[in-house]
């Protein structure tokens, strides 16, 4: 008999789609002009108030300040998939164990092929475009080794500042092989995560230490730790392992987590540290109820999410200036269309990288 797992391949990708439409919105929406900005990395009571302020009075921009505000949660999502997807590869597949070596070597050369793609087009763009980011050779060789996440103010060396995932993702693989892999009782992995949330607690009042972490594997740890243990646990999430039959029970927990998000934005900096988690528990729930019909688009989206990941900041350079201040939506679509195009192309590009092997 088959097993039952809690996220199939299809619902894998489908939520890749989801979380890379949302990040891809929200890292051009954020740029605009009177647009509601996020708690991403501190949490800062006049920006809730904002947001507050334009749920209040409703008027044409609206979605693009929800984006604004919630499209970021995109990153946990994969963050979650990655710990999900590790469990699946290395711990229910029968793949051999490869030594901490040959296991960072291919996890670091796996993504580098992504990412020096959208790097080198970046910077070239960049040079020769109002607001050039000008680098230490210091920084350059902490982006290509994943690193830059750890030097001081890394909002200030990561740019594009999208790029700041690969670093954390990078952290997060070296965890997973060298305790998570090794030593596999459920309590290593909440233990982590409990422990990750109470530092960040900790830091709430010191925004600058607060991002640090957050940028680092101790804001990743809690989404990453819910993929490694729904990995685990999948049989025994039975809710979530059929798509027939549960509709009713599915789209309680998806209407449960969304006003669930909403509240715990805006209680307090407490709440808003496990936005996160209800966000990926509300994007499970959410790909269960796709129709079929709209299946396949959601899933496009996913089979080419690390593309649109790595290009969606060169186009957002050309275009938002001309559209920081008035026909948003615009220079929105505009964005949109050229992003989705070039991203097909870079995927080509990336493609012809040779994989690395194991």
């Amino acid at each position: 008999m088959e097993r039952k797992v809690i996220l199939t391949r299809t619902e894998c990708t489908a939520m890749k789609g989801i979380a890379i439409l949302g990040i891809m919105l929200h890292n051009y929406c954020h740029w605009l002009k009177g647009i509601a900005r996020e708690n991403e990395y501190t949490w800062l009571q006049w920006k809730t108030d904002r947001l507050w302020e334009v749920l209040q009075q409703p008027d044409e921009l609206l979605p693009m300040h929800l984006v604004s505000y919630f499209g970021h949660y995109g990153v946990p999502v994969f963050l979650f998939l990655s710990g999900f997807g590790l469990v699946m590869k290395y711990e229910r597949s029968g793949q051999p164990e490869a030594s901490l070596w040959r296991f960072t070597r291919y996890n670091y050369l796996k993504l580098f092929r992504i990412f020096i793609v959208g790097f080198v087009f970046f910077t070239m763009l960049d040079a020769f475009t109002p607001g050039i980011h000008r680098y230490l050779a210091s920084e350059v060789i902490a982006m290509l080794g994943m690193y830059a996440n750890f030097l001081e103010h890394p909002s200030e060396v990561v740019w594009p500042g999208p790029y700041w995932y690969f670093s954390v993702t990078m952290q997060l693989y070296i965890l997973y092989r060298l305790l998570f892999y090794r030593w596999r009782y459920w309590g290593i992995v909440v233990v982590l995560m409990v422990g990750c949330w109470l530092w960040q607690m900790f830091y709430l009042d010191d925004s600058e230490t607060l991002e640090r972490l957050r940028y680092n594997l101790v804001g990743g740890m809690l989404p990453f730790g819910m993929g490694i243990l729904a990995g685990r646990w999948s049989e025994r999430l039975e809710v979530f392992c059929e798509r027939d039959g549960q509709q009713w029970i599915i789209s309680f927990v998806l209407l449960l987590s969304m006003f669930l998000i909403f509240l715990f934005s805006f209680l307090s900096s407490q709440t808003w540290l496990w936005v996160p988690a209800l966000i990926i528990v509300g994007t499970i729930a959410l790909v269960k109820l796709i129709p079929g019909q709209v299946m396949p688009y959601v899933m496009w989206l996913g089979t080419f999410s690390a593309a649109i990941f790595v290009t969606h900041p060169i186009v957002r350079k050309i275009f938002v200036r001309p559209y920081i201040h008035e026909d948003m939506y615009a220079g929105l679509l505009l964005y949109v269309v050229a992003t989705l195009l070039l991203s097909w192309l870079m995927k080509i590009i990336i493609d012809q990288i040779p994989n690395p092997k194991l």
